[in-house]
């Protein structure tokens, strides 16, 4: 593990007017949407991108996922996404977003990941340069939103 490592790259994206739902802000699948547009930038980043994934039949699988909707999003909104990889095993990655609008936090999401060959469609360990690339940039520092379940109080 890296106590270094930083936040990755950030993936930015901007809400489209089909976006908006009947309530005049962003609806919740495109939350889903962009989360799962910087999730594909951060598996580019390590090295497991659309190329590699058509070349080697390895690709990422999202196995669980929680968002926290933090604030509403409205048209023509410039998303900004920061990454960090909470943890990394033979097979697995656990990641969280953390979504901007401007220095508004206004949404969360926490994933985890499984490494697939897609012709079995079974998990399969990381290629190792994938392996090695992600554990370079594991950070040892969890937002205070990781972890946490759904509960009715």
């Amino acid at each position: 593990m890296n106590e270094d490592a930083a936040v990755l790259e950030q993936y930015r994206e901007s809400v489209q007017p089909a976006w908006i739902d009947y309530n005049g802000h962003m609806s919740e699948a495109y939350y889903v949407l962009v989360f799962g547009n910087a999730s594909d930038a951060l598996y580019e980043q390590v090295g497991i991108g659309a190329e590699y994934r058509q070349t080697h039949h390895v690709s990422v699988y999202t196995v669980e996922a929680h968002i926290r909707y933090l604030h509403e999003v409205g048209p023509g909104s410039l998303l900004r996404v920061s990454t960090r990889v909470l943890g990394v095993d033979t097979k697995r990655v656990h990641i969280c977003h953390e979504m901007y609008v401007e220095s508004d936090l206004v949404a969360t999401e926490e994933v985890l990941g499984v490494c697939v060959d897609t012709v079995g469609g079974r998990g399969k360990e990381w290629p190792h340069r994938v392996a090695a690339m992600l554990a370079n940039v594991v950070t040892l520092e969890r937002p205070a939103f990781v972890g946490r379940s759904v509960v009715l109080d």
